[in-house]
């Protein structure tokens, strides 16, 4: 029977050995994705670019911003985590009422 240790090697290995071939498909896939998308002429802007089809700096929040910040930035003053310029504010022992749109 095999030893703790010994088994703990061998499964690494094995660990090491599957990422080599998720490797080695990621690349195999990613260049068939790339020759079909010259074949069929489409581009990543195609596909809704990097950042999934969002757009860049859009808020997560529908809710119509109440406060700018000192640099342009927006906040709807909604529950949840505060950015750091209000956070920053408001350790300075400022108001936010100069800040309010």
């Amino acid at each position: 029977m095999a030893t703790y240790s010994e088994l703990m090697a061998q499964a690494q290995n094995l660990m090491a050995q599957a990422e080599q071939a998720r490797k080695n498909e990621i690349a195999s896939v990613i260049a068939d994705i790339k020759a079909k998308m010259k074949q069929f002429g489409i581009t990543t802007a195609d596909l809704g670019g990097a950042s999934g089809g969002k757009k860049a700096g859009k808020s997560k929040s529908s809710a119509p911003a109440k406060y700018r910040g000192p640099n342009g930035e927006l906040w709807a003053g909604g529950p949840g985590r505060k950015p750091e310029w209000v956070r920053a504010v408001l350790a300075s022992g400022k108001s936010l009422d100069s800040y309010r749109i």
